[in-house]
């Protein structure tokens, strides 16, 4: 009997303020029509002062191990992928395994921006059906309302980002075509520069100087246009090479959960390889692009929706900073 990794459990998490498009429009030169018409957002959730990004993990991850039946003390090895991590370093992840109590389990960060929580999967996969661990909790956790200059020259990378997290608890199964049935992964360093924050920079002395903070380089830079011309390209592919790989088609998947970098992606994206829009769940509206807690929040929601049912398939898939793509194919 063939071994498997199966979600079990998700959870997810917002904090309670809703900052809406016309809030951002009293700070920079903006208004919900061009906000809408551009990305398709209309609210994000910003974290309160105070609440860090592992008080969002924690909660998640609290809730994902609830519904799998599980505690602390089962779990064998810890994933965590964010961007915002609370320190420079330690990484997020001993601080989340201290919260919940978890003991004598490896701790993980994964840095790979809108596509962490893909990548996240698929390494639970390989330690799954590797035999080396049997239960893996992954959490995808993001601060990112501190990372935004509320001006205009950055209006449009501040509109598109929101605060979030969402956790999987993910174990072995030997159930036949249940789980995770295949991955892709994919990065093009080449453009790694086009979506980007370019401080603090270790290669500096000091890494950090009042020069740097007075530069555009302390926030997040994008080419709007080459990262939307890019995702479009690229995701049909890595989504098709998945699906091989499962050896299942466009046709069996009941729904795709791609990553909420930006809602005229995802339509073109379904359009170019036809996807009905009742198999498409997206959530960017309400809470915009949560980087590495985005997947985990969609599928969290299409769950507690009833699209998502015991049997069904599902096609995660996201294109970002890097560049790096990834697509997972789950039977639930």
């Amino acid at each position: 009997m063939s071994i498997r990794a199966r979600v079990t459990g998700t959870g997810f998490f917002v904090p309670d303020n809703v900052v809406t498009n016309d809030d951002l429009a009293k700070l920079i030169n903006t208004n919900d029509e061009w906000i809408q018409q551009r990305t398709g957002i209309r609210e994000r959730r910003y974290v309160p002062e105070g609440m860090s990004n592992v008080d969002m993990a924690e909660h998640a991850a609290t809730d994902a191990m609830k519904e799998a039946g599980r505690t602390a003390s089962d779990v064998q090895a810890l994933l965590a992928a964010t961007l915002s991590p609370d320190y420079t370093f330690p990484s997020n992840a001993p601080f989340i395994q201290e919260r919940l109590g978890i003991r004598n389990a490896p701790a993980i960060d994964l840095r790979n921006q809108c596509t962490g929580f893909l990548y996240g999967l698929a390494t639970a996969d390989v330690f799954i059906r590797s035999g080396r661990y049997e239960r893996v909790l992954l959490v995808g956790s993001e601060i990112q309302s501190s990372g935004m200059e509320f001006a205009d020259r950055s209006r449009d990378v501040t509109v598109i980002f929101g605060d979030a997290a969402g956790a999987f608890m993910i174990e072995k199964t030997e159930e036949p075509d249940r789980g995770i049935l295949s991955f892709a992964l994919r990065g093009d360093g080449r453009s790694a520069d086009d979506l980007a924050t370019r401080a603090e920079r270790a290669y500096e002395m000091p890494r950090l100087s009042m020069e740097i903070f007075e530069s555009e380089d302390i926030w997040p830079r994008m080419k709007g246009r080459k990262v939307f011309l890019e995702a479009v390209r690229e995701l049909p592919e890595i989504i098709n090479k998945a699906l091989e790989r499962a050896g299942v088609t466009l046709d069996d998947v009941d729904l795709f959960a791609f990553h909420q970098a930006n809602l005229r992606i995802n339509q073109w994206v379904a359009s170019s390889m036809n996807i009905p829009d009742e198999k498409v769940w997206n959530n960017i509206e309400r809470y915009g692009n949560t980087t590495a807690a985005t997947i985990p929040s969609v599928i969290h929601e299409a769950r507690q929706a009833g699209f998502v049912k015991d049997g069904s398939l599902v096609c995660a898939a996201g294109f970002g900073a890097g560049f790096t793509s990834a697509a997972v194919i789950v039977r639930w």
